[in-house]
């Protein structure tokens, strides 16, 4: 969706059924934004190598999945970021510094 030219992204939600260690949820809750970074590097290589609508195309691709990683990191409510937060303090920080430094590599 875009709203007065923001672009707005939220393809799901994950919902755990059961009683799980903070471990796992972490995990599992740091697999979403590790996504999204691996998809943004892929976008960010494609821009590199191309021009014209597909250059077009990756930079969006890098946008949408590095402002997604680094939203899904906002440690409040029942994002990612609280869960992976709670599990590994280091595991949080560094999945946020690679999800702004590729925002930085936009412009």
């Amino acid at each position: 969706m875009s709203f007065f030219g923001f672009v707005f992204a939220a393809p799901g939600a994950v919902f755990i059924r059961g009683i799980i260690s903070k471990e796992k949820n972490g995990i599992i809750s740091a697999a979403g934004p590790i996504t999204n970074i691996i998809l943004a590097l892929i976008f960010y290589i494609i821009m590199q190598f191309s021009y014209g609508y597909l250059k077009i195309i990756a930079d969006y691709g890098l946008m949408i999945n590095s402002w997604l990683a680094l939203f899904n990191m906002i440690p409040v409510w029942n994002l990612d970021g609280v869960k992976v937060f709670k599990w590994n303090k280091i595991i949080y920080f560094f999945i946020v510094i690679i999800a702004f430094i590729l925002i930085i590599l936009q412009n």
